[in-house]
C-alpha cells in the first residue's frame, strides 16, 4: 500500500478531524527530559531569547508546514517568524486545505511564488527567476515566497498533492551556498534548511538587512542547540551573538 501523507507511520489520528497527530514519543526520542525555555523551546542552558530580533522586508514569507514539523525542536521555520513578524504559517493537510491560505493566495495584493526545484519537465512552463519577483514589486504587489516546510519527501508531497499550488509560478533557489545546519543530517550539503532558504531568498530579493539578521539568528540557534546536545554552555559570545545583541540595543 502506498504511504498516505495524512497518516505517517507511528502517528496517531484524531477521530474528530481525521488529521494525523504527531507521534507521542517525539520528544522522548530527542530528549524530552531536557529543561527547555518555554518561549524559544531551546534547552535553557543556551536560551535563544536574548538574541531575538526583528526586521522589515519588502517581500513576505509564507510557510506551508507539514504537521509533524511543528513538534520538532530542530525545526527552523519558526526562526523566520521570530525575525519577520509578517511571516504566515499554515499547516498542510492533503484533504483539507487551510481556508485562510486559499483566501490569501487569491488576494491581488500578493504575488506568491512557490519555492521548489526546477527538476521536472511537467511544470517547466511555470518556472521563473528572481527578475519576476522584482517585476511584481514594480507593479506595486507584495512578492511572497511560499516555502514548503518539511523533509524533502514531505515537501514533494505538498507540492504534488496541493491543487491550489498548481498554477503558482515556481521559483527555484539558485545558489552556491552550502548548508551550515548541524542538527539533522541532510541528503546533500546543497540542501539548505528552511531558515537558510528564506535568508538566501531575502538576500537575492534585495532585503539584505533582513537576510543578515535571519542568518545570524539561525547561526545562534544552530550553535546553541548543538552545544546543548553536548551539555555545554556557550560562555564566549559568537560574532553572530554580538551582532544580534547590538541590534537588540538599537531596537530598545
Amino acid at each position: 500500500m502506498q504511504d498516505d501523507p495524512q497518516r505517517p507511520d507511528h502517528a496517531d489520528v484524531d477521530p474528530a478531524t481525521g488529521h494525523s497527530r504527531p507521534p507521542r514519543r517525539e520528544f522522548k526520542a530527542r530528549g524530552s527530559f531536557v529543561r527547555r525555555c518555554e518561549t524559544c523551546n531551546l534547552p535553557a542552558l543556551n536560551c535563544l531569547c536574548p538574541y531575538k530580533v526583528t526586521a522589515d522586508s519588502r517581500t513576505r514569507v509564507w510557510l506551508i508546514t507539514h504537521p509533524l514539523e511543528h513538534y520538532k525542536p530542530t525545526n527552523t521555520g519558526r526562526l523566520i517568524r521570530d525575525v519577520l513578524p509578517t511571516t504566515e504559517v499554515f499547516t498542510w493537510y492533503r484533504t483539507e486545505p487551510d481556508e485562510r491560505l486559499l483566501a490569501m493566495l487569491a488576494d491581488e495584493r500578493y504575488a506568491p511564488f512557490v519555492i521548489f526545484p526546477d527538476d521536472q519537465a511537467d511544470y517547466a512552463h511555470r518556472v521563473v527567476g528572481m527578475e519576476r519577483v522584482a517585476a511584481r514589486q514594480e507593479e506595486g504587489r507584495i512578492p511572497v515566497f511560499v516555502i514548503l516546510d518539511g523533509t524533502w519527501r514531505q515537501a514533494r508531497r505538498i507540492f504534488r498533492k496541493s491543487p491550489y499550488l498548481a498554477e503558482l509560478p515556481v521559483l527555484p533557489l539558485a545558489t552556491e551556498r552550502l548548508t551550515r545546519y548541524r542538527l539533522r543530517k541532510p541528503a546533500s550539503e546543497a540542501h539548505l534548511c528552511t531558515a537558510e532558504v528564506a535568508a538566501e531568498l531575502l538576500r537575492q530579493a534585495g532585503d539584505g538587512e533582513a537576510a543578515e539578521r535571519l542568518d545570524d539568528y539561525f547561526d545562534v540557534f544552530n550553535d546553541s542547540y548543538a552545544a546543548s546536545r553536548r551539555h555545554g554552555k556557550i560562555e564566549t559570545p559568537t560574532p553572530a551573538m554580538r551582532r544580534l545583541r547590538a541590534a537588540r540595543e538599537d531596537e530598545a
